[in-house]
């Protein structure tokens, strides 16, 4: 118990140094944004456990319309 114990604090203890790397490393997404004209429409449901299900699907954007008048 005590020799399992000591294992579990060394292991801590190694990997404290690895969490606090002077350069993390930050994840990018490998896959480009989409075009304006597209956008995405989700809509999420609860789950267990403060879970949510998520469902997006692909929607084409309305194109935005400006009125000018002159006065």
């Amino acid at each position: 118990m005590r020799r399992s114990l000591k294992l579990v604090v060394l292991a801590a203890a190694a990997a404290l140094p690895a969490a606090c790397a002077p350069n993390p490393i930050i994840a990018r997404d490998p896959v480009p944004a989409p075009s304006p004209d597209i956008a995405y429409r989700c809509s999420s449901t609860p789950a267990l456990l403060n879970g949510y299900w998520a469902e997006c699907e692909r929607i084409r954007r309305e194109r935005e319309v400006v009125i000018r008048t002159k006065g």
